[in-house]
């Protein structure tokens, strides 16, 4: 039996994989962490009642983190906290350095001080930079960090931080880093679930002119499994990246959104790029699937098929949320201010 503190609990990613958890390993316990700014949403978590304990609270904060590592005797930090959005980056990124790198640090030596068994930190493939369209390559483990935004930056100097505190001071971290995610209870600024809430409402979809640029895509049920397998057969001090291999354009998820809430190509509307949008982001995944074993399950269609009919039967979800949302992507201004994942 482990028990788990998971920062950012309460966000997309971070809810999805204390629900999988939960099911999965019902013996451990876990302890949600969110400072529930305007992403970070506690009816994320509301399903789990009393399967999970929250605390509402910084990542920056060292004093709370140290306490609740050692009231609930953790072995293990899954840290998903993080400011998350590349647009809001462009706006205010003194925040996004604040919350993901000298939050981490705050984290990593809270959980120094403790001594948990593993520290797993979850990056993104955005660190490496871009590839070019046309690149046959794909980024590993080893390629060199070239982050070109603010939030890109912001992740890396946290994956810095966190390699230094297991090289420095032998904390047993784990890092991985992955491809773009898709699925239930994504915040409403990110495209999938923008394009299907704007769709629903006959609202015209904001294509960054670069309709060609490419992500790859991943379900957030096979980023759980790929932590889980990460926690349990992974290296300490070792980075996985975690990727399905699929990549596709913003033009594409488009019109897959609108196939399936049947809705007219005419809401295809096109706007500026925002500064530094990257073009494209493919992983080699080999190290993982090779080493321990993973693979991910969701194929890309039906995965994105059943996430925007989830947006569309969960109109009580979204709708509330969709204000909240700091930048509007269809005229580069901030609609309000907001706060970290």
């Amino acid at each position: 039996m482990s028990s788990l503190l998971v920062t950012g609990a309460a966000g997309f990613i971070g809810s999805n994989f204390a629900r999988y958890w939960v099911d999965s390993h019902p013996t451990d316990s876990v302890v949600a962490l969110d400072l529930l700014t305007y992403a970070g949403n506690r009816e994320n978590l509301a399903d789990l009642g009393e399967r999970v304990s929250f605390l509402q609270g910084d990542i920056g904060d060292g004093d709370l983190i140290e306490r609740a590592l050692r009231d609930n005797s953790v072995d293990v930090v899954v840290n998903f906290a993080a400011e998350s959005h590349n647009s809001l980056a462009i706006l205010d990124p003194g925040r996004f350095v604040r919350t993901n790198v000298l939050g981490t640090q705050v984290l990593a030596e809270a959980a120094r001080r403790v001594g948990v068994e593993r520290f797993h930190h979850v990056s993104t493939c955005e660190v490496y930079g871009d590839l070019a369209l046309d690149d046959p390559g794909a980024f590993t483990e080893e390629s060199p960090y070239r982050p070109r935004t603010p939030y890109n930056a912001s992740k890396a100097g946290a994956d810095h931080v966190v390699r230094a505190y297991y090289e420095t001071f032998g904390l047993p971290i784990s890092i991985s880093n992955c491809a773009n995610n898709y699925g239930p209870y994504q915040f409403p600024e990110k495209v999938i679930p923008l394009f299907a809430s704007r769709a629903l409402d006959d609202i015209a979809l904001p294509l960054y002119a670069s309709t060609a640029n490419r992500r790859e895509w991943l379900h957030v049920f096979d980023h759980c499994t790929a932590i889980d397998v990460i926690l349990s057969e992974g290296r300490v001090g070792e980075t996985y990246n975690v990727g399905s291999g699929i990549e596709a354009s913003i033009e594409q998820i488009a019109d897959l959104v609108l196939d399936v809430l049947d809705k007219p190509q005419s809401l295809k509307t096109i706007v500026p790029d925002r500064p530094g949008h990257d073009r494209r982001y493919l992983l080699d995944s080999s190290k993982l699937r090779s080493e321990l074993g993973w693979k991910p399950t969701v194929d890309f269609e039906p995965g994105v098929r059943a996430t925007v009919e989830w947006y569309r039967d969960r109109r009580e979800w979204w709708e509330p949320l969709r204000d909240r949302a700091p930048v509007l992507e269809d005229t580069w201004a901030p609609s309000i201010t907001g706060g970290s994942q």
